[in-house]
């Protein structure tokens, strides 16, 4: 299998000399071109030579012209590529705007503009994040079974029956032991062959676990048709596994990094290193979570970032391929991944204003007549809004809501009390559906 390479155009065919000329006696009437393909999205050339050019100017003088100017724009980060070049990044004007935006959304706040999110709730919303990231990030890396059988699974707290299963159980694992513990610690090799572990457990042999990927593991990343990417050798891994720690751990010398970017760094630095035989799609993943948890962005954990990228896999192995071989440009990487964000940010709002409806919905329907938590509301509403065979039992609503089994066998004894469930025996468990009453209630 050959390893895949970018089409890059041939500059020997231009007089680049002539280029740069010409924006030097009229910068005016390139910038707009410039702008177009870097803004709002990070563009490589595979776009570009679609995309409109200066009148006096070909596409591929127009690229040349383009990759001046974004050498020139550029910085230098932490991060060092196996033949000794730092990897660059350009700080794209929309970079403070969306900084701003995630800022005032997220950090150490309850989101701004849900100043009314109760404490039960926002445990419910980062239990559905941390569900969502589980599934989603495995089915990244290849988990082949479906959202819903997963989500069942987790809830249930069935036993996986095969490795597909296994892996979202793993990372579901993985991502509460952020939340409730590694989210404290700094990092250091021994955290990070624990959170390996956690996630490989009983997918990888044992004496792949516990230490780093060696050249005689002869480790590629591959699709079906190409070689993506040839990890560094392990001499240079175990020396970039220790900047790497450095650099988490906020000890590096140099100018100060938004933790946001930092953590986009971290997610990307993990992917090039592959220091694992596998499970690094999800260690770096893991490890951006870890990052900003630390860095006090709690709120976080309501966003799936998984879920958003899993809805174009191909984009986001490309923002790796361009950023490795298109001059160490991490912009790619750092581009996609931000707008990731943005949008899994505009995907909870819209979820957020659904729930409010719910439960206006709910309060409506119900009236003064029944006394309800949270909890129980959304709980009415899932069962109302699916199909008549909908159901949920003691551990799904406990796993869902992050409480004790009491509390959430209290919440289905009262709401059958009240005639607005039903119990039915299946096996050892008991299922909890809407009662006649309630669905009469809802006509």
């Amino acid at each position: 299998m050959n390893k895949y390479k970018l089409e890059k155009p041939d500059f020997i065919s231009i007089d680049t000399t002539e280029v740069l000329k010409k924006f030097t006696e009229n910068p005016g009437n390139k910038y707009p071109f410039i702008m177009q393909v870097s803004e709002p999205e990070y563009f490589y050339w595979d776009e570009v030579k679609f995309r409109p050019t200066p009148p006096d100017m070909n596409h591929i003088e127009f690229w040349y012209l383009v990759k001046q100017i974004r050498k020139l724009s550029s910085r230098p980060t932490f991060l060092i590529a196996e033949n000794g070049i730092p990897f660059v990044w350009l700080r794209l004007t929309y970079t403070d705007e969306f900084l701003h935006k995630i800022d005032t959304h997220t950090g150490g706040q309850i989101f701004a503009t849900h100043e009314a999110i109760s404490q039960e709730n926002r445990q419910k919303f980062i239990s559905r994040g941390i569900l969502e990231e589980a599934i989603a990030s495995s089915q990244l890396e290849g988990a082949n079974t479906t959202r819903q059988a997963a989500k069942q699974m987790i809830l249930e707290k069935r036993q996986p029956r095969n490795k597909s299963e296994r892996m979202i159980i793993n990372n579901y694992n993985t991502m509460l032991a952020l939340d409730q513990d590694y989210k404290k610690k700094e990092l250091s090799h021994e955290l990070l062959f624990e959170l390996h572990h956690l996630i490989t457990k009983d997918t990888v042999p044992a004496n792949e676990q516990y230490r780093y990927r060696r050249d005689s593991d002869d480790i590629v990343v591959n699709n079906t048709k190409y070689i993506t990417h040839v990890p560094p050798n392990e001499s240079f891994l175990k020396s970039q596994m220790d900047r790497l720690i450095i650099y988490a751990n906020g000890k590096e010398r140099g100018r100060f990094v938004h933790p946001i970017v930092k953590a986009i760094f971290l997610h990307f630095w993990i992917g090039y290193l592959h220091p694992f035989t596998d499970g690094n799609g999800r260690l770096a993943r893991a490890l951006f979570y870890w990052y900003l948890l630390k860095n006090n962005y709690w709120t976080f954990m309501y966003l799936p970032i998984s879920s958003i990228i899993k809805k174009s896999p191909v984009q986001y192995s490309n923002a790796y391929i361009y950023t490795e071989q298109d001059d160490l440009d991490l912009t790619y990487f750092y581009d996609y991944h931000m707008r990731k964000i943005m949008k899994s940010i505009d995907e909870f709002n819209i979820y957020f204003d659904k729930i409010v409806n719910e439960n206006k919905q709910i309060d409506s329907l119900l009236g003064k007549k029944y006394i309800l938590n949270e909890r129980q509301k959304q709980l009415l509403h899932y069962l109302l809004a699916e199909d008549e065979y909908a159901y949920v039992t003691v551990s799904s609503h406990r796993t869902l809501n992050r409480i004790g089994r009491i509390t959430a066998a209290k919440d289905l004894k009262y709401l059958t009390k009240m005639n607005l469930l039903t119990t039915k025996r299946v096996g050892k468990f008991i299922h909890y559906y809407a009662s006649e009453v309630l669905k009469n209630l809802n006509k």
